[in-house]
């Protein structure tokens, strides 16, 4: 016996009532899975933050004296302030590298290579004078060159000297605000000219001629702690200013 098939319409109260059910159950699946994309959210972890490596370069070490300072060797007042400025940039997340960490003999070519390889946003040279007083920051007098897939030893600093001039200039701007007199200048810097990366020497003098000419462990002069603290939180103020304007 064949079938009828009989189609009615839905009444329209009904078929309201089927739109508002659907209605719901959208709004449920919506709210679900903004739930779940905000909880996945939550446990995703943070985004690394940019890698910011700076180079301290203590100068001298081992068989090298460096000048002799009030009667102590150049090498451990350069070997203290890059431990000093070590232990800020850390404490405020910069990833540091140094050339040495204790009393040796590291050849200028093995300092370049160093920080070479650290591939740095910044490198500070660390010296020492009684010559002067406050700052003395030099640049590599490299005539500026446009950068190379291969970069020449001994001159690979031309890439980099516009770079390293403005990070002598943020430098001497935190020394002035320190207090501290600064000079600046372009030399040939030996180990600097073949770094691959801003580059800056950095020679600490006593902070006046007073304090230079008294031949006694008074303020300012180069063995008092508390002027080596306030130029390594000046040149560690400098960094974090670097850092925060995005140089490469």
């Amino acid at each position: 016996m064949p079938v009828k098939l009989e189609i009615r319409p839905i009444p329209a109260a009904h078929n309201q009532a089927l739109r508002g059910r659907l209605l719901v159950w959208a709004l449920a699946a919506l709210c679900s899975a903004s739930a779940v994309l905000s909880i996945a959210a939550a446990q995703a972890p943070p985004a690394p933050s940019a890698r910011f490596v700076v180079v301290l370069d203590a100068a001298h070490g081992g068989d090298d004296f460096g000048g002799r300072l009030n009667g102590e060797a150049e090498k451990n007042f350069t070997l203290a302030l890059s431990v000093r400025l070590r232990s800020l940039l850390a404490a405020r997340g910069m990833q540091v590298v140094t050339t040495r960490e204790s009393d040796t003999t590291i050849d200028l070519n093995r300092r370049a290579e160093l920080a070479n390889h650290a591939n740095a946003q910044a490198c500070l040279s660390l010296h020492a004078t009684e010559s002067g007083f406050g700052a003395h920051l030099f640049v590599s007098s490299l005539a500026p060159a446009q950068p190379a897939r291969f970069a020449a030893w001994k001159t690979a600093q031309a890439a980099w000297v516009t770079r390293s001039l403005a990070l002598a200039g943020t430098l001497n701007s935190a020394l002035l605000h320190a207090g501290m007199t600064v000079s600046l200048a372009r030399t040939a810097l030996p180990a600097v000219d073949s770094m691959t990366c801003p580059a800056v020497v950095v020679e600490i003098a006593p902070e006046s001629a007073q304090a230079r000419d008294s031949g006694q462990q008074n303020q300012g002069t180069l063995d008092d702690p508390g002027y080596q603290a306030r130029v390594a939180e000046a040149l560690a103020a400098a960094l974090l200013e670097w850092r925060t304007e995005g140089r490469p």
